[in-house]
């Protein structure tokens, strides 16, 4: 067994391994171990995502809660790339990011075209989900619901500190009706995350991106796209992308004039009935 630094991925199968001990076997963490031959700290470790258990490590394991040999091969070609500090996952797997965003002390985000996915009401994620054309309609309820239960980590009493940065292209882009719109920006001005609105003439060459951040783990940065979600732990990946937070700090409105704009699109100007000129409705 090497013990190395352990990843978003890493951690994910780890929760995986102690989920089938618990629900194949009646056996705690120590007296798994014990029957295993092991000590009790590699176990911990193992299914903590903090160390890399061996091929015998995973056929004992495995064997124990009753697995084939069918099931080995498969769990064994996933853990392979556990430690990368690149992993790329298909977009239908989201309980990786679901486990390293509930775990993280900071989330920091930028999105140039669209609602951060924390910040979404039910109707925008809905009307979002339909614009795309990409999947099937029958999946997108179960997929909305999932992505506003990943929302629960923000209501918890240790919530991670969050910051997102919000183009406000992405602001007035038409997704849904005005209804839903203006809806959406008012979660925005008064939810918990602060957001900072990065203005519509500021031009950021980004694709945008989430930056993770543990008290006891390395940062994650991460990334998706309709192909493809990827998790990176490169310490040269990881510098560029608090570069990029930096500058957007520094082109961003503060946060009281990030909630002065989005008041602004909560309450947009309309044309008195008189015809004297907008105001605020």
């Amino acid at each position: 067994m090497t013990v190395i630094t352990s990843t978003a991925y890493s951690r994910d199968l780890g929760e995986e391994l102690r989920r089938l001990r618990e629900t194949c076997t009646e056996l705690g963490g120590r007296a798994m171990a014990i029957r295993l031959g092991w000590d009790p700290s590699k176990m911990s470790t193992i299914e903590h995502g903090k160390a890399r258990a061996t091929e015998i490590d995973l056929v004992q394991f495995l064997t124990a809660c009753g697995k084939d040999a069918d099931f080995f091969e498969e769990f064994r070609r996933r853990y392979a790339k556990a430690f990368d500090e690149y992993i790329v996952q298909v977009p239908d797997n989201t309980r990786t990011m679901a486990l390293a965003e509930a775990t993280a002390k900071t989330i920091t985000s930028y999105d140039p075209r669209s609602v951060p996915g924390l910040s979404q009401t039910p109707e925008y994620a809905d009307a979002l989900y339909r614009l795309g054309g990409f999947i099937a309609e029958e999946r997108i309820p179960t997929i909305v619901q999932f992505r506003i239960e990943r929302q629960a980590i923000l209501r918890r009493h240790d919530r991670p500190t969050c910051l997102f940065y919000v183009h406000e292209l992405a602001l007035r882009q038409q997704v849904g009706n005005d209804q839903i719109m203006e809806d959406q920006c008012a979660k925005l001005l008064f939810g918990a995350p602060e957001i900072r609105i990065v203005p519509a003439h500021v031009v950021v060459p980004s694709s945008g991106c989430v930056l993770w951040e543990y008290e006891k783990a390395y940062p994650v940065a991460f990334g998706e796209t309709d192909l493809a979600k990827v998790f990176v732990q490169d310490p040269g990946a990881i510098a560029r992308t608090r570069l990029l937070f930096d500058h957007l700090d520094e082109v961003a409105l503060d946060a009281e004039q990030s909630r002065s704009k989005l008041a602004e699109y909560v309450s947009p100007p309309r044309e008195e009935f008189d015809g004297r000129g907008p105001r605020l409705a």
